[in-house]
Formats: C-alpha cells, structure tokens, sequence
C-alpha cells in the first residue's frame, strides 16, 4: 500500500525525491571565478572613487583643497567634487564661525573652573594681579591657519597669555585695577593683533575684553576693595562739589551783577542830586551877591523852620519890671480860625 504526502492545506504532494548519493555538484570554470573577483574588485574601486571624490562643506565652514598635499584652492557651503585621494585632499575649517577662547578660567557648561596659571601675574611694581579676559576671533586666511600653525587654538591661547603679562607688567597695580582697565585692554588688543600678524597664523583677532582686574582673594582683596570703595566715594563727593559749584557759581555771577548795577543806578542818582544841589546854590547864591541881607535873613528863616518845625515863637521886652511878650503863634492860629470859618 502507498502513502501519499499531505501538504499543510490538505492538497496532495507528490513522492519525495531521494536524494543521490553518487552525484558531483556543478563545476565552476576558472574563468568564471575571474570575472566574479573583477567585478567585486570594481564595485570597491567605483565605491571608494564615488566616496572619495565628493564631499559637503556647511554653510559657517570653507574647504581647502590641496592637490599632492599642496595647496591649491579653496571651495564655500554645498556639494563639491574632487579628485579622489591621494590626488586631492580636503580640509574643512569653521572659517565663517565667530569663535570664542577664555583666558584664566574655563567654560563648561554652568560650570566655570579658574586656571590660576593663566590668570596670576605681576604687575610693574611687583604685586600679584588676578587678570580674566576672553578673546573673540575667527580665521580670515585658511592658508595659513593650516599650515603656519600646528595647533591654532593653543597658540591663540599662549599669545593672548603673553600679550596680557606684557601689558600689565608695564602698569602698577593702582593703576591697573581702578581706571586703566579700558586701557590696559585696548593695549592688550592691539599687541595680540600684532603677534598673529607678525607669525602670519590666519587668525582674525574680533575683540578682547576683561572680565575681571583684581588682586589675588583674601585680606589684599579687602584691602584694595577699600581703597577702590574710598576712590568712588571721592570721585562722587568731587562730582557733588563740581556740581554745587556749577549751580553757585551762576547765581554768585547774577548776583553781584544785579549789586552792580544797583550800584551803578544809586551812583547816578546821586550824581543828579548832586548836581541839583550845585545848581540851586548857584541860584541862591546869585540871589544872594544882588542882595546879601535879605538872602542872609530868608537863608536863617529856612533854616529854623527845617530845624525847629514845631516851635513856638514868642516876641518878648524885658526892660521893665515886667515882661512883656506878644503871642504871635495864638494869634496866626486864631487868624486862621476865623479865615476859615
């Protein structure tokens, strides 16, 4: 009796075939086996060609091309080709970046860590000053950032170092931590650009700014904080006297202006009166060359009644036993009266 085998979905197989053990497996030529070596050999070559030969520059970097490892040329942002290496070489650098290096500390995300190395230095009368700084710049010649310097930001990091001591080793201390700061920085600046200049190291140096010029911590802190807190208050106390002098001093100007003229007005009031004075006497004393004895009585009659306003006038005879005495000031009085009624 036969068995048939049944597949999985109840429909019927046929016979399974055994297997020979007598037969040879199919052989391959050696031609055969020459092509299959060529042709992965050309997909590796056609791969590393096509891998090698193109590359992407972003948009805040440039390439530099250097063809038998010299330079040659230099490419901006997006896809490029080149010749594979060792042919052609690419060296892709952030030169459209702005960058940014500290100096006497680092930056490690929320964390600052001070390098005293970098920081301490002594100024030109020998004292110890805490100097932070952080210099902005990015690279201008990718030539010569290349090949002029073998690591960039360490030489950056060396010649702002040295610019720094250089500069204030030339400045006292007092100077140096009150009103040199902006100086001292513009000095520093100014010998950092020269320094990548002179060695020709491609780097653009954007600005250089402190963060902070002050003695090393402790009591000399406190101590040189004390004389920067006496400073202030003397250049406040100086800026409120400038100031009271500025409000005075117009007012001190205007009033002795106004006494001047003050002055002035009496002067020429006097002058007047004087002046009146001479020419009634003149007149009077005219009067008084026509006809001196009348002049001479009216004068004394004017002048007794400036002197003597309310005196009383008696005309008396003391010849006899008895005075006799007329009383004119009851009779001008009584003379009066009876005028007006």
């Amino acid at each position: 009796m036969n068995f048939m085998n049944q597949e999985p979905g109840g429909g019927a197989a046929g016979p399974t075939p055994v297997p020979n053990p007598n037969r040879k497996p199919p052989e391959i030529k050696p031609g055969t086996v020459r092509n299959i070596v060529i042709g992965i050999v050309a997909v590796i070559v056609l791969f590393y060609l096509g891998s090698s030969s193109f590359y992407t520059v972003q948009e805040q970097e440039r390439a530099a091309v250097l063809t038998f490892g010299k330079y040659t040329h230099e490419t901006g942002s997006g896809l490029h080709f080149k010749w594979p290496s060792p042919i052609q070489e690419v060296r892709i650098v952030p030169a459209e970046l702005t960058q940014r290096i500290t100096i006497g500390y680092r930056e490690k995300g929320n964390t600052v860590t001070p390098v005293e190395d970098e920081a301490m230095m002594i100024t030109g009368d020998e004292n110890i000053v805490s100097a932070d700084a952080v210099v902005t710049w990015k690279i201008h010649n990718i030539r010569n950032y290349l090949h002029n310097i073998s690591d960039p930001e360490q030489f950056l990091r060396n010649s702002a170092s040295a610019s720094i001591r250089s500069v204030i080793g030339s400045q006292k201390l007092d100077y140096a931590i009150t009103d040199g700061k902006t100086a001292i920085q513009d000095l520093v600046r100014e010998k950092l650009i020269e320094l990548q200049n002179k060695y020709e190291t491609g780097i653009q140096i954007i600005d250089l700014k402190f963060q902070d010029i002050e003695p090393p911590g402790g009591e000399v802190e406190e101590a040189f904080r004390a004389v920067t807190n006496a400073r202030e208050e003397k250049n406040t106390k100086i800026n409120v006297a400038m100031k009271y002098e500025n409000e005075r001093i117009p007012k001190a100007r205007g009033e002795a202006q106004a006494l001047i003229e003050q002055a002035e007005a009496e002067k020429k009031s006097r002058v007047l009166n004087a002046e009146g004075d001479v020419a009634k006497f003149n007149a009077i004393f005219s009067e008084y060359v026509s006809n001196p004895s009348v002049t001479q009585n009216r004068l004394i009659l004017e002048t007794l009644e400036k002197i003597l306003p309310n005196a009383q006038i008696f005309i008396t005879n003391g010849d006899g036993d008895t005075v006799n005495y007329l009383p004119l000031n009851e009779l001008l009085r009584k003379e009066a009266t009876e005028d007006e009624n």
